[in-house]
């Protein structure tokens, strides 16, 4: 059973790592293992959920003064951020949408019941995930000095990049940031206007993804036991409070390794992260 204590220590994990580029989803979920907690589960996918809207409002409040200076000055360049979001976003959301079909109606072809979520227990599958974003970040990061620069993010650098995204959606351990920053690093784009890009596009994200598991968890809870909305996402509020506090934390940190040139080391981290996740997966077997 869940309750406060471990919310606070998830929240915790959650905004000390979303916004870094080393996956808080897979750490969020090895850290329910080790508690004994079922990741797959309505209740913790929900929770998760919180937990990044706690992490997109500390991107609101980090970036809000960046997005103002480079994208709201003027109508033009308004129209322009908005093109290149919604660009990035309508191929997240048809490459997600077919992963998960594809997923769910191939690959799990014959499980009762069978949802994308269910991957979410596969710690061996996210330990994978996990090492071929820090196989690419430590690439992006030995190549981008080596790659010619451009100075601003053009459609075909936003379809690629939301392209990216979507293949992140369906495999907890495929950092998002990790994996669309890398993937900009390597189309020679500047550091600072990625992070915002990257960071923007998870705002956008966020919203239709809470929509989707609170749906999942209504119909899961309240149709069939008739429990109250409140006492199901009161768990899910008090975690959003705590990692929004952790998320500034984190994107203050994040800025700094990016400015310096360390955006490889993170990588380095995935593939240590990789092993550890293993070592719980033969741990909870």
């Amino acid at each position: 059973m869940l309750n406060y204590f471990q919310i606070l220590i998830l929240a915790l994990i959650q905004g000390a790592c979303e916004l870094l580029p080393v996956s808080s989803s897979a750490h969020v979920i090895a850290a329910e293992k080790l508690m004994g907690l079922d990741p797959s589960s309505p209740e913790m996918t929900m929770l998760l959920v919180m937990l990044h809207t706690g992490t997109m409002f500390a991107v609101i409040v980090y970036f809000w003064k960046g997005w103002k200076r480079d994208y709201f000055q003027s109508a033009g360049q308004v129209q322009w951020f908005a093109i290149q979001i919604i660009l990035a976003t309508i191929c997240t959301g048809i490459v997600g949408y077919g992963l998960k079909e594809v997923i769910e109606k191939v690959f799990m072809r014959g499980m009762a019941h069978v949802e994308v979520e269910d991957l979410f227990n596969n710690l061996p599958l996210i330990a994978g995930a996990l090492a071929a974003v820090g196989v690419l970040i430590i690439y992006a990061g030995m190549r981008e000095e080596k790659i010619p620069s451009q100075s601003e993010i053009q459609p075909q650098h936003s379809l690629l990049i939301g392209i990216v995204q979507g293949i992140c959606l369906p495999f907890r351990g495929f950092s998002r940031s990790g994996s669309t920053i890398s993937t900009g690093l390597l189309l020679g784009l500047p550091k600072q206007k990625l992070e915002e890009f990257s960071f923007a596009l998870a705002v956008v994200l966020t919203p239709p993804i809470i929509a989707k598991e609170a749906h999942r968890l209504l119909q899961e809870h309240v149709l069939n036991d008739h429990q109250s909305a409140l006492h199901l996402f009161l768990p899910g509020l008090v975690g959003m409070v705590f990692s929004f506090a952790a998320g500034l934390l984190a994107l203050k940190w994040l800025s700094r390794w990016l400015e310096g040139g360390r955006w490889k080391l993170f990588g380095f981290y995935c593939l240590i992260a990789a092993a550890g996740v293993l070592l719980i997966h033969f741990k909870v077997k």
